[in-house]
């Protein structure tokens, strides 16, 4: 890539941009904050390569991936080890019980391709599925029950990019999940600390006797075995994904979901009938690069594509990184983006979502030139796209932020970049065969009407995948592949990735540089500061503009990989625990 030079040297303005690197509790003040704990900073470095280059949360994963690469892999075939190590060693974050989406870039053709793994509700759900006497009922009950599992879509997910793009054998990319579940693998500082600030994790009596041994937290280097998993893998591993949504295991799903307190109505049916979907990527340019994210049902590639395309015309490459200008601009651009996201963006197979419109060059940019360089905004209202404004409600659904993210680059010059989750921290807790099951049917709006009486387009509907703020991006220079990279995070994803872009595309930071920037953005509500950083010095001032600040841990996860002339560059979240591997 050809990035335009910053005079300050990259290294000085990162060094000043950090403030602290201390862990912080949760912070529940704010019903934005990120409920999953941070855990202080890892020290990792910008990897380089030339052949091959794989990153993921866990280094046992990026090992896994690493090695499908050596054997002659395809990047999925990396990607697939890796998911299913993840599965075992980050099982807060993603799982056999969850969903994903996954984006590739083929070599041969320069052409981006997307793959819908999300989940989808029962048959017999309705849009009255978390209503209480008329009202929705609390958050937590509705997280924490048989009601909000949705039908697990990763495996299928996996199986169908496998039959697309996969080289090795299916069985061989199960092996090394397969055998550290049998032989065990220490806990990690994040998973301790997860397993350990999770009470509803306690309360589920199917997870307790695995994550509590001896009736308390598994502690940091305990070797944690699990003998059940490592069956359920064996066995897709021998017989496909049928064996998993057929017979026993989705059984055993079934009666999990029916058994818990707040029953759920999953059925074998559901599991059955369930498919993972090819869906056509959105894709928009941003100076002179290709962008494609994922479509809906994820509202992440939209968002990240209409950031960009507002703040185009602001010059983010003529301000310093992380100063009070950028910030400012940066926050704007979200509030515009999530206002928009909240109205449109659901399930095209049940809602007309009008990618073309919210990504139409002209009317980005009437939407960016809102943007009033004095003063915020404050809370920005959705556009008027193709005259639905008054047609569509206002949402209320709350992303979390248990998610996890990977990308990999194989010898062939394909690419992979995947975002998949369990929703939730530990999902929904219910825990069945070694695996959890996911709570992603509260990413729908849990009230099927706004206030004003309007439908809400992501309501509950029978098979319906909910929104989600999953953002895997590849970004293309004449269809020529030059970046990978998504986060974990809940909605916050959307402005962890635009963050990580602007700081590769427009202040030419190294991808891990950019990575390591601090965290900031709106929601379109507060504007959001990492704590332990510097821009808390900036707070003063952006409260003068009058945005309402709120500052908390942001533990982002983003795993990026550039390619250039002189090879893979590759970056992993210093506030998680992932790495890069390559040769």
């Amino acid at each position: 890539m050809t990035f335009r030079v910053l005079a300050l040297s990259r290294v000085l303005i990162l060094a000043c941009l950090w403030g602290g690197t201390a862990a912080h509790a949760r912070s529940p003040s704010s019903p934005e904050a990120n409920p999953e704990a941070a855990t202080g900073l890892t020290e990792t470095a910008l990897v380089r390569s030339k052949r091959w280059m794989a990153a993921a949360a866990n280094p046992l994963a990026t090992r896994a991936g690493d090695q499908m690469l050596r054997e002659g892999g395809s990047a999925v075939d990396a990607a697939i080890a890796m998911q299913l190590v993840l599965a075992l060693v980050e099982p807060q974050s993603s799982g056999l019980g969850g969903g994903a989406f996954l984006l590739t870039y083929d070599a041969a053709n320069g052409r981006v391709q997307s793959y819908d793994g999300r989940e989808t509700a029962p048959a017999v759900a309705d849009a009255n599925r978390f209503l209480s006497d008329g009202k929705a009922m609390p958050f937590a009950a509705a997280v924490n029950s048989g009601k909000s599992v949705g039908t697990p879509g990763l495996l299928r997910l996996l199986e169908l990019a496998h039959r697309r793009h996969g080289r090795l054998a299916w069985s061989r990319l199960f092996k090394p999940a397969i055998d550290l579940a049998e032989q065990g693998f220490s806990v990690s500082p994040r998973l301790h600390a997860q397993i350990a600030g999770n009470r509803d994790l306690y309360a589920q009596l199917s997870a307790r006797d695995y994550f509590y041994p001896a009736g308390e937290p598994a502690p940091i280097g305990y070797v944690l075995k699990n003998p059940q998993l490592a069956e359920v893998l064996r066995s897709v591993a021998k017989q496909g994904v049928d064996v998993f949504y057929q017979g026993e295991i989705a059984q055993a799903i079934v009666d999990a979901v029916h058994a818990h307190a707040q029953a759920g109505d999953l059925s074998l049916d559901d599991l059955k009938n369930y498919r993972a979907k090819e869906r056509v990527p959105v894709c928009s340019n941003y100076k002179q690069l290709r962008l494609c994210g994922m479509g809906p049902p994820s509202s992440g590639g939209i968002a990240v594509l209409q950031m960009l395309g507002m703040l185009e015309q602001h010059h983010m490459d003529q301000m310093m990184p992380m100063s009070l200008e950028a910030v400012h601009y940066f926050s704007e651009a979200g509030r515009l983006a999530f206002a928009d996201r909240e109205r449109y963006v659901a399930d095209p197979d049940f809602i007309s979502v009008p990618v073309a419109n919210l990504l139409d060059p002209n009317y980005l940019r009437s939407r960016g030139a809102q943007i009033d360089s004095r003063v915020s905004m404050g809370v920005a209202l959705p556009g008027d796209v193709f005259n639905l404004l008054k047609k569509r409600g206002a949402d209320n659904a709350r992303d979390l932020p248990s998610t996890t993210h990977l990308v990999a680059v194989d010898r062939y010059g394909h690419g992979v970049s995947m975002t998949s989750t369990v929703e939730s921290e530990f999902g929904s807790k219910i825990f069945v065969r070694g695996f959890l099951l996911n709570n992603q049917l509260t990413d729908f709006s849990l009230q099927p009407k706004d206030a004003s009486g309007q439908l809400v387009a992501n309501r509950v509907e029978s098979g319906k995948r909910p929104r989600s703020s999953m953002a895997p991006i590849i970004v293309t220079k004449n269809k020529q592949l030059t970046m990978l990279v998504g986060s974990p995070g809940g909605s916050s994803i959307i402005n962890f990735v635009a963050k990580t872009l602007i700081g590769v595309i427009d202040w030419n930071l190294n991808v891990y540089e950019a990575i390591k920037l601090p965290n900031m953005g709106s929601r379109n509500r507060d504007t959001e500061i990492e704590r332990g950083t510097s821009l808390e010095s900036l707070v003063p001032a952006l409260r003068e503009k009058g945005h309402r600040v709120n500052v908390f841990p942001m533990p982002s996860g983003v795993q990026a990989i550039v390619r250039d002339s002189s090879g893979l560059t590759g970056g992993a979240d210093p506030r998680r625990e992932g790495s890069v591997a390559g040769e």
